[in-house]
This record gives C-alpha cells, structure tokens and sequence, in this order.
C-alpha cells in the first residue's frame, strides 16, 4: 500500500498554490502542518483526485489514480474543510446514503452507520436531523462518513475545526484506532491535534513542503532556537512586537517568563530550553523581518533528503 505524489504542482494563474510536492506516503499517520494559505488543501485535493494538478501526477500501488477511476475513489475515505451534507436528513439517512454511493449494501450500509455513529459519540442522535446538530457534531458526523467504507487511504481537512478541546482529544483517539493499516493525511495548523498521534509530519510553506520527518526528529531542528527569558512583566507585551513569542507566564514580584524562538538571544539573561514542536511551527512561520530572517525551504527540503535516505 503506497501512496505518491510525484513533483504535484497547481496553478490559479499566475499564483503557484503547490510547488513540486514529492513524497511517498505508506500506511500511518501524517500530519500535514501549515499556516492558512499554504497549500494544504489544494495538495489534498489533488491527492484525493478532485482536482487535476497542473504538472505531477498521483499514484496508488504505481498506478497514477487518474487511470484508477472509481476503483481508487472506492478506497478512499475524505473529509474536506467543508463537507456537504443535506440538512434535513438524519444523521442516519445520511450515513445510509453516502454508504450507497460507496457501493454497500443496505444491510452493511445501516450496521456500519450505527457501529460508527456510536463510535464518534452520536448514539442516541441517529433520528436528529443533520440541521440541528451544532458544529462539533456536524464535524464527527463527517469522520464517521469518511471512514464508512473502511478506507485504505484516509484523507481528513481540518477535520477539528470547529471541536472543543473535549472532542478533539476524542478525535486524536478516533483517528489512532482508524489509522490501523491506513495511509492517514491529516492537514491542520492547529499543532497539538498532530503532536500525539501522527508518525510523520510534512510542513508546508507556501506551496511546498519544507520540512518532514518523525515528530522527534522534526523537534530536534529547533534545537539551540528556544530561549527564555525573564523580564518586568511590562516588557513582556513590548517583547511580542519584536520577538516570535510562544508563551508568556506572569510570575509574583510584577515579572513574566518569556518563551520565544530566535536563533540568537535577543534578551539579556535569556537561556536554552529543550524545544517542542509548537516551537518548530513558530519558527518555520515566524515574520521574516521581526525575527531576522527564516529557515530556507530548499535548505529545509534538503535537508529531508538526506534524514530519508540515512
């Protein structure tokens, strides 16, 4: 089971949505990390064959998908940023019907709804119109249709917008019991929702992926970028608009610790502290000219050449 996107590139015009994205995706999960804008979703939609690249091409198992037709559409699972659904359905007739258009009988069609309804915390709601569900569960009813006809590729877009913190810790449990045997691609640019499940991570940055790797390995290139730093709790505010700051935490005696990414001290008494991933996203997506500069996409990428092939 083998995924690849082979040097996938997308034009809108003038503008290059994706830019010469390769990589070979095997059964796990990956987390597909970028700030909005940077191509997440069109490289998705590219993968899923929704849309035709401008250049590149898709392959599953070595055949590119669009010689495969309905045969890889009937092994693909997706939730896009916007899922359609009509709203005077149930959450059953729902679940009923997109099982229909993937090609299962009524009878598997209702078991597999209501094991999975059940399973993203929807028991009980099966009768309830889709229009009166509110976001949350509006967003688990489109995992469970995603993962209806049990997929072998899993593709799911910002699939923990609109979740509270409860249900997107509900959603990573989801997401690792799915994943068995599944090539899963998750995008997000929320960090913590890739942090604990995903075994490898793609960062994108306009339009390509500048980074990938174990989320171990991803963490250890910020190594010697994190500082702290203890200031008047005045200056902390101040400290916001020059440096790329994680986190503030106010302390007794009117003084807050500084958590910023840098690659140099810029305050005086700052030291090293062990990075984490939330701090290699900051400093991916830092601004340029607050922070002096930022990492190099083909340095980046080359740098993944050689961590793959060691």
């Amino acid at each position: 089971m083998e995924l690849t996107l082979d040097r996938l590139t997308k034009r809108f015009g003038p503008t290059i949505a994706v830019d010469r994205v390769s990589t070979v995706l095997t059964p796990g999960v990956y987390g597909l990390l970028g700030a909005n804008g940077a191509g997440k979703t069109t490289l998705m939609r590219m993968a899923c064959g929704v849309l035709r690249p401008t250049s590149g091409e898709v392959r599953y198992d070595g055949v590119s998908i669009s010689h495969q037709g309905d045969g890889y559409r009937a092994l693909l699972g997706y939730l896009p940023q916007d899922f359609g659904y009509y709203p005077e359905f149930t959450a059953l007739d729902f679940m009923e019907y997109m099982g229909a258009l993937k090609g299962l009988s009524r009878r598997d069609a209702r078991d597999r709804s209501l094991a999975l309804l059940e399973r993203v915390g929807l028991k009980g709601e099966e009768r309830r119109r889709i229009r009166t569900f509110s976001g949350g569960m509006r967003q688990r009813l489109g995992i469970a249709q995603a993962v209806l006809n049990d997929p072998e590729v899993l593709v799911l877009d910002e699939p923990t917008a609109g979740l509270d913190p409860k249900e997107r810790v509900r959603f990573r449990n989801l997401i690792s019991g799915f994943s068995q045997d599944k090539i899963v691609l998750l995008s997000t640019h929320i960090v913590s929702d890739v942090e604990h499940i995903a075994d490898e991570i793609l960062v994108m940055r306009a339009g390509s992926v500048v980074l990938a790797g174990p989320p171990a390995g991803l963490v250890a290139k910020a190594a010697g970028k994190v500082w702290e730093a203890t200031v008047p709790a005045a200056q902390a505010e101040r400290l916001e608009a020059s440096l790329t700051v994680s986190n503030v935490r106010h302390l007794e005696g009117g003084v807050a610790l500084v958590r910023y990414v840098a690659d140099a001290p810029g305050v005086p008494g700052s030291v090293p502290v062990d990075p984490a991933l939330e701090d290699l996203y900051l400093y991916v997506f830092r601004d340029g000219a607050a922070s002096g500069g930022s990492i190099a996409p083909s340095t980046c990428g080359a740098h993944f050449k050689e961590d793959r092939h060691a």
